[in-house]
């Protein structure tokens, strides 16, 4: 599995609208510069989270975009795969399905399906609520 900078910067943009929920609408802008991520490449990702669901938007001087749920309900998980091609540590495993013509002869499959669960369970037990307190984190290291 390698996480883009695209999807990096899809949680950085999810994290900063939590922070910011309070203000309503965000620009862009102000999300570009606070990040110092270019519009650009921004505009693709948001658009990415907004197909998925992920934020709400309108248009207008007071336009932006918002989380339409709390940050305990978004999981890291469903971030990143609405944004990156496959979170699979092997490219013959897509959305948790083994695709391969050679999989009934490969003593690796199982071992990479395991490793692909292990992750994706992973990802969705950590929220944009665990990252912004990063309690979740804290007793670790208190150990």
């Amino acid at each position: 599995m390698n996480i883009t900078s695209k999807g990096r910067y899809a949680l950085r943009v999810m994290l900063d609208l939590a922070q910011h929920r309070e203000e309503g609408f965000v620009s862009l802008k102000t999300v570009a510069e606070r990040q110092g991520i270019s519009m650009k490449y921004l505009e693709m990702i948001v658009g990415c989270l907004k197909k998925a669901e992920l934020l709400d938007s309108t248009r207008g001087k007071e336009g932006g975009y918002r989380l339409n749920r709390d940050s305990a309900d978004y999981s890291v998980g469903e971030i990143l795969r609405s944004i990156e091609d496959n979170l699979a540590p092997v490219s013959c495993i897509r959305d948790g399905v083994v695709q391969c013509d050679h999989a009934s002869a490969c003593m690796t499959v199982p071992m990479w399906k395991e490793l692909d669960d292990i992750t994706n369970a992973y990802l969705d037990k950590v929220t944009l609520l665990d990252l912004l307190t990063g309690d979740k984190w804290k007793a670790v290291d208190k150990g």
